[in-house]
């Protein structure tokens, strides 16, 4: 709405440029300088770092980071863009931002269809000891995101991955049924 004199225009905020500011309604949220959404998400940020602690059995944040990280690119790396798109949309915002860190999408799918390869990649990245860890590493992560995405997600994305690498996933998911 445009002021209707130039009174209107002396009484409002006016930013460093001389802008006007949009006045803030209701939050007190916005009077202590948070935002709901981005809180929100900096805790489910945490929630999937201590999932994926605790399935590695590990209370080291950064090290689970390490992991997470690693294992979101490997995945994203092998799938459509359509389908990482897709998968993108039900991350929070953080771990989607981790998710899209760094990403060519010209690039993807990668056509690497060997498990030693996503293992290896895993494993470089993460900063882990070797294919062991990162086998052990990728089913931990596995197990924290399918408890995040829907099951119709998840079948998704296994049917664009190498049958190896869905193997290695799948067992993951066996292991949430015993549990």
């Amino acid at each position: 709405m445009f002021p209707r004199c130039a009174t209107d225009v002396s009484r409002r905020k006016m930013n460093t440029r001389g802008a006007p500011v949009a006045a803030f309604r209701g939050g007190t949220a916005n009077e202590r300088g948070h935002v709901a959404i981005i809180d929100r998400s900096v805790e489910k940020a945490h929630i999937w770092l201590n999932e994926l602690g605790e399935e590695l059995g590990s209370a080291d944040q950064r090290y689970a980071y390490r992991v997470l990280r690693a294992f979101l690119h490997a995945l994203r790396d092998r799938l459509s863009v359509d389908e990482a798109a897709q998968l993108a949309a039900q991350l929070p915002i953080f771990i989607r931002g981790v998710f899209y860190e760094g990403w060519d999408p010209s690039r993807t799918p990668e056509h690497t269809r060997d498990l030693d390869s996503f293992l290896e990649r895993i494993a470089t990245e993460a900063v882990l000891a070797g294919e062991t860890e990162a086998s052990f590493a990728t089913a931990a992560a596995s197990t924290v995101l399918r408890r995040h995405i829907s099951a119709g997600e998840t079948a998704s994305v296994l049917h664009q991955l190498p049958e190896h690498v869905r193997e290695l996933l799948s067992a993951s998911a066996a292991q949430i049924v015993k549990d």
